[in-house]
């Protein structure tokens, strides 16, 4: 693991946390107290991979981003992306959680599917004629090829029965769930 750091103009890709102390120490601006550094040791040794910024004065920062890269040049053609790389502790990276959720959403599998969708749906108050959004929750068991499919017609079905106000979450959003029941006969 490589690392990435950059104070304005000034940038480096350095292979361990000292060649980074000794680039932060050739920065004049940059006041590097031991609590800094030992921050700084913490964060590249930690299982924490977005970007780390520090603050050297009010607006003013320098970042340190953790690698793949061997060069500066893969590092600016972003040639070593983590893909599915679990972390130290064995557990997958959230980020990689969430592309196996997007894929599973659009994997075709004919069949039955159960969608819920919790929406917010318009309704009228009768007592002042005026409308108001409700959380909905809908339940329901549809043929469909995927779970994007599920989706679809479940909020085909919907838009046809309540208000054009209503609004509809992302299937990619954490208000839509489904799951696969079996092959249609």
């Amino acid at each position: 693991m490589n690392l990435y750091l950059r104070y304005f103009d000034k940038e480096t890709l350095v292979g361990n946390v000292d060649e980074a102390l000794d680039f932060l120490h050739s920065i004049p601006e940059i006041e590097l107290t031991p609590e800094l550094e030992a921050d700084i040791r913490d964060y590249v040794a930690s299982d924490v991979f977005y970007p780390k910024r520090y603050k050297v004065r009010p607006r003013i920062y320098f970042i340190i981003i953790k690698t793949a890269a061997a060069t500066m040049l893969d590092f600016k053609q972003k040639k070593a992306l983590r893909t599915n790389l679990p972390t130290a502790s064995g557990v997958p990276d959230r980020r990689d959680v969430n592309i196996s959720a997007v894929t599973r959403l659009t994997e075709e599998h004919p069949g039955w599917y159960e969608g819920a969708l919790d929406f917010k749906r318009v309704v009228m108050i009768p007592s002042t004629g005026k409308h108001e959004y409700r959380d909905t929750h809908f339940v329901a068991q549809c043929k469909a090829n995927s779970g994007m499919d599920c989706y679809n017609r479940i909020v085909e079905h919907l838009k046809e029965r309540v208000d054009n106000r209503s609004q509809f979450p992302s299937a990619k959003g954490k208000n839509f769930h489904f799951k696969y029941l079996g092959m249609w006969k």
